[in-house]
């Protein structure tokens, strides 16, 4: 008998498959929460960090700077994904996810506490920097933890749906962080800047308690845990190996999975971060393109999950490649729209966004975690996909902002750079293996 079938006889059908609904509803409503405050303090550094913590700076500049600190949140999301991954391989899945969310809510909340330029100097943008930090290190750890419990609770041909419900949170988040703030940007100039703004980050504390009174309700996953049943005869073999050895073992997989998925990301935070910053420059209200932006995410969330499911049927890889040939299409489409200016334009270029994006971001969970065994899978999951984040949405704002601002607000040189980086993408896609059938007990 595998692990996976001694794991599901623990509980009747019935009870199991309510149990998924829950172990899934868990991960989508953590990723939300997680993702409402990542996403949230993109839109921030677009709109307001410039402004508040950079003053002393040219409005261009400022802008730079604010998007640095954005990256800021990038580069520490595969320390968390090591860390947290290191832990849920060792311990298990849910005790993590309690812990990296407790972290990034406690860190957003702060961020509406930070004084501005005016009363701390250049500390409130230290200050700014080292919360931004803690939420890498947590939204590094959450990802990982979350889709790996749907994924290992799932029966295996709807583990791209299941596990999809994860990157879903992303969109639902941006959609509930973008209203919020969308509704306080409707303040005078002065007011908004400064004390509206901080009222969604302060309201993370409201979502944070209940992210924590509905993940500490769910089981451990089956697989983690019949495999631990499995191998106590072998504990001293396993604690001598962490498993970022294991998965370094194959780096060629890790960096074949990140760059696969990198454009994604570069993508994303160029929509999120440079995009909006682009729009509302072109002449567009900034409540016209939060109000697009919104619209476009809540129409993510059935895109990432269409997708996903559509995966498990033909497979991540084709989903995927058809996303990266279609941005190469419509990046620059998308950008003429967002210039054209009014909510029509911004909601018609965030529409076209998720064609091609939610393509790549719906089967991606599963794809990435199906690269791994049951004792590495949430550090090499986690460190395939905080590497992606990284290289690929990390700089992109400052990148596409320095390109922008270099050749006099055009837009071409930006799309010629998104483009090159879906061609990358493509490349890596094809020399990895479909993952859609393989066997995640025996991996």
């Amino acid at each position: 008998m595998s692990a996976v079938d001694t794991a599901a006889d623990r509980l009747s059908e019935p009870a199991r498959a309510k149990e998924v609904r829950r172990v899934v509803l868990s991960s989508y409503l953590g990723s939300v929460l997680e993702y409402y405050d990542f996403l949230l303090y993109g839109m921030a550094a677009a709109l307001v960090f410039g402004p508040v913590f950079f003053s002393d700076l040219s409005p261009s500049a400022a802008t730079i700077a604010s998007l640095g600190t954005f990256a800021a949140g990038y580069v520490a999301r595969p320390l968390g994904g090591i860390v947290f991954g290191h832990f849920g391989d060792r311990i298990g899945r849910k005790s993590m996810l309690v812990l990296s969310m407790t972290v990034m809510g406690v860190a957003s909340f702060l961020i509406g506490l930070i004084p501005p330029a005016s009363a701390i100097g250049s500390w409130g943008a230290v200050a700014l920097v080292t919360m931004r930090v803690l939420q890498g290190v947590a939204v590094g750890g959450e990802w990982g933890g979350a889709t790996l419990m749907a994924l290992e609770h799932a029966e295996p041909k709807k583990r791209g749906l299941m596990a999809a419900f994860t990157n879903a949170g992303a969109p639902s988040g941006g959609v509930l962080g973008t209203l919020i703030l969308m509704a306080f940007s409707t303040l005078p100039e002065d007011q908004f800047l400064a004390w509206g703004w901080r009222v969604p980050f302060l309201l993370s504390a409201v979502m944070l308690a209940v992210g924590l009174f509905v993940r500490t309700r769910v089981s451990e996953s089956p697989l983690f845990q019949a495999a631990l049943d499995q191998d106590q005869d072998q504990k001293p073999k396993r604690d001598a190996t962490p498993p970022i050895l294991t998965v370094l073992k194959k780096p060629k997989v890790v960096l074949l999975t990140a760059f696969a998925c990198l454009t994604s990301f570069a993508l994303q935070s160029a929509i999120t971060a440079f995009g909006v910053t682009y729009a509302v420059d072109q002449g567009t209200p900034r409540s016209d393109v939060l109000l697009g932006f919104a619209v476009g995410n809540l129409c993510a969330i059935f895109g990432v999950l269409g997708y996903a499911r559509l995966s498990d049927r033909v497979g991540r890889r084709p989903v995927m490649l058809f996303g990266y040939v279609a941005a190469i299409v419509l990046i620059y489409p998308m950008f003429q729209l967002l210039a054209w200016g009014g909510v029509v334009g911004a909601m018609l270029a965030f529409l076209l966004f998720n064609v091609f994006q939610n393509a790549v971001f719906g089967p991606m969970a599963a794809f990435i975690s199906e690269q791994f065994g049951t004792g590495s899978r949430y550090t090499g999951a986690s460190l395939g996909f905080q590497l992606a984040t990284l290289l690929g949405g990390g700089f992109t704002p400052m990148i596409l902002a320095s390109l922008s601002a270099s050749s006099a607000g055009s837009i071409t040189s930006a799309c010629v750079f998104l483009a090159a980086l879906a061609a990358i993408s493509i490349c890596c896609l094809l020399a990895v293996g479909e993952t859609k059938d393989n066997d995640l007990a025996a991996n």
